[in-house]
């Protein structure tokens, strides 16, 4: 008997010195990854801060002499659980997809959440006296945990202009190049916006395609479709090889058919037609190298190095392998336009637009109405061809006639200075000119379609923060209300983008309201549901209920009704929306809280907390305890 209550400690022992052993290293593992998406870098780093000062705790157990009861070793298993459960969020934080995290991000975040409660739960039963751990530690324990209570409190860890570029980059069929601004800024904040982001991106997104095995395969596309964006505005026109659209077909084919590594091209991470040899010794897709070489690069994009010379030499022994290895897996190589993209036509383009910028100051209309015409087409799709535009001079004499008096030549010139403006030293060099006055005049005066693509013009450039003030200061917030108010269905939706974009700005908050946006904005929310505007218009009434004039002016009965008739029966996109507005009304004003449970909004805050999307219940959530610490309800 004695020999096997000996056998039992010892166990016992063996048992805590594993849990507490994995534990360390769990927390020195997470402690490790460097590269976390910006979405949930935030979250990411607190959490491992928090994680870290487990470790004083840790030691303290692992220097203990005597042994634990099955209580304290329950508590240490259950803690080391709730460690594998945040090492496993934190890797995926650290290597995933940063659009689906983007896309998710309410969906990661309660995962947080069910990590915070793990390891709440895991330390609460924890006898700290009966082991006889340090005041000083437990203190520290103590402080963690009541860091991770406050963590769960926060009621907007969501950056509402990144929610408003994904609301607005996947409910648009629209291709012009307004999109292409929105895109862009969307590629920066998601740090997508290099060669590499872009190829260690599209392995995330491989990966996520393959583990998901056919499911949700609707999500996946929007993914994909966005990443195959994300890579044309920075120049890699290739369409990324996930086999076509998205289903469990395909799916299986992507998996049951691994390309070789040494197949694709650095680039494009795409299956080589045609690999050549660059000095550095790196084999490339000659279309992908050629272009990357057209654009003045004089290194090579694998490696960095400076190449000493751009011939390139066809890789015929690579060449031959990849076809055997085609042949052996029915694997069809895609078909290349055997004229796209060579050096030959590269030059042609250039002489062709450096003739077209020519053009512009001729003095004849015909003449001028061509050049523009083809400048905008030209400018349109293309990266290169808009830095080659400005590098040919094109911005200054575009400029210039913005202010002619043909109608036309203005339509077509605001356009091409819009499809211009995607790239980002073009948005400073066009304000430089002075353009933004120019398409301000247009925009209170052009034809319907001048208008629409001068909103959408002041949208793009103002994704730079100097030019919101430049755009705010010069008047162009009335004239943008006007067309929200007055517009085409076109007119109004650029208008709010703009809009958008230009109250992200304190100032402009300001300026807006004076400028009398609300009443249009609430008119798209009671009479233009066809439209479907009311997400568009509810993200502006968020941006302006953070300014006490707009608080003032949004923050009435009438406006308190509509917001509870969409909490009813809105879609579930237009219920978060209005939940967030009228926290954030409730949160400054009690009363208006009072007035919407007058109105019944209570029972459906109840239902959005238990099947909104995951941001609407967390909104609803934190209403309904709003509610219940003034007293308004139970």
């Amino acid at each position: 008997m004695e020999r096997q209550m000996n056998v039992s400690v010892s166990s016992k022992e063996g048992d805590e010195s594993d849990v507490v052993k994995e534990s360390m290293e769990l927390i020195e593992t997470v402690g490790s990854y460097v590269g976390f998406r910006k979405t949930q870098r935030k979250e990411c780093l607190s959490l491992v801060r928090r994680l870290k000062l487990l470790v004083p705790l840790l030691e303290e157990f692992r220097e203990l002499g005597t042994s634990v009861s099955g209580k304290v070793l329950n508590c240490l298993a259950d803690l080391r659980k709730a460690l594998l459960a945040a090492k496993k969020l934190l890797k995926h934080c650290n290597y995933g997809s940063k659009i689906y995290l983007a896309l998710e991000g309410e969906a990661v975040m309660s995962r947080f959440h069910a990590v915070y409660d793990k390891l709440n739960q895991a330390l609460d039963g924890l006898p700290y006296d009966e082991v006889g751990i340090s005041v000083e530690v437990k203190e520290q324990v103590e402080l963690m945990r009541m860091q991770l209570k406050r963590a769960k409190k926060r009621t907007d860890t969501q950056d509402i202009e990144l929610a408003m570029d994904m609301m607005v980059v996947f409910s648009k069929n629209d291709d012009r190049n307004a999109d292409s601004a929105i895109l862009e800024r969307l590629a920066i904040k998601l740090e997508l916006h290099t060669v590499t982001d872009l190829n260690e991106e599209t392995l995330a997104v491989r990966k996520l395609v393959k583990g998901r095995g056919g499911h949700n395969a609707e999500n996946i596309q929007q993914i994909i479709d966005l990443l195959s964006k994300f890579k044309q505005i920075t120049g890699i026109e290739e369409k990324i090889a996930f086999d076509g659209p998205v289903s469990s077909k395909s799916l299986h084919r992507c998996q049951s058919s691994s390309i070789p590594h040494e197949f694709l091209c650095p680039i494009t991470l795409e299956i080589m037609t045609d690999p050549v040899i660059v000095a550095t010794g790196q084999t490339f897709e000659r279309e992908s190298i050629r272009k990357w070489l057209d654009s003045n690069h004089r290194t090579c994009p694998k490696t960095g190095q400076t190449l000493n010379h751009l011939s390139l030499a066809p890789n015929f022994a690579l060449k031959n392998l990849i076809r055997q290895w085609c042949e052996k897996n029915n694997f069809e190589l895609p078909k290349k336009d055997p004229y796209f993209g060579s050096h030959g036509s590269s030059t042609v383009l250039m002489k062709e637009i450096s003739f077209l910028v020519q053009n512009l100051s001729s003095c004849q209309l015909d003449v001028q109405r061509e050049a523009i015409g083809k400048i905008r087409m030209l400018s349109k799709d293309n990266p290169e061809n808009r830095i080659l535009i400005a590098d040919s001079g094109g911005i200054p004499p575009l400029v210039r006639l913005l202010c002619h008096p043909d109608s036309k030549i203005q339509e077509h010139t605001v356009t091409a200075l819009l499809n211009l403006s995607i790239d980002e030293t073009n948005k400073r060099l066009i304000a430089r000119e002075g353009a933004i006055p120019a398409i301000i005049e247009i925009l209170q005066n052009g034809t319907d379609k001048a208008r629409e693509n001068s909103a959408a013009a002041l949208f793009s450039l103002s994704i730079i923060e100097e030019n919101r003030e430049l755009v705010g200061t010069l008047k162009g917030i009335p004239p943008l209300v006007d067309l929200l108010q007055h517009g085409t269905v076109r007119g109004k939706k650029d208008a709010a983008t703009a809009l958008f974009n230009l109250s992200l700005n304190k100032a402009n908050k300001s300026r807006a309201i004076k400028a009398g946006i609300i009443p249009p904005l609430l008119h798209l929310l009671e009479d233009d549901k066809n439209l479907g505007m009311i997400d568009e218009a509810l993200s502006i009434l968020l941006l302006l209920t953070s300014h006490p004039e707009g608080r003032n002016e949004i923050g009435k009965l009438s406006f308190i009704e509509i917001l509870v008739e969409i909490i009813r029966n809105g879609t579930p996109k237009n219920k978060e929306c209005a939940t967030s507005v009228l926290l954030e009304l409730g949160l400054n004003n009690s009363s208006l809280v009072l007035a919407a449970l007058q109105y019944g909004v209570y029972e459906h805050l109840v239902e959005i907390a238990k099947s909104g999307t995951n941001r609407a219940q967390r909104k609803a959530n934190s209403l309904l305890n709003h509610m219940s610490k003034c007293e308004h309800i139970p």
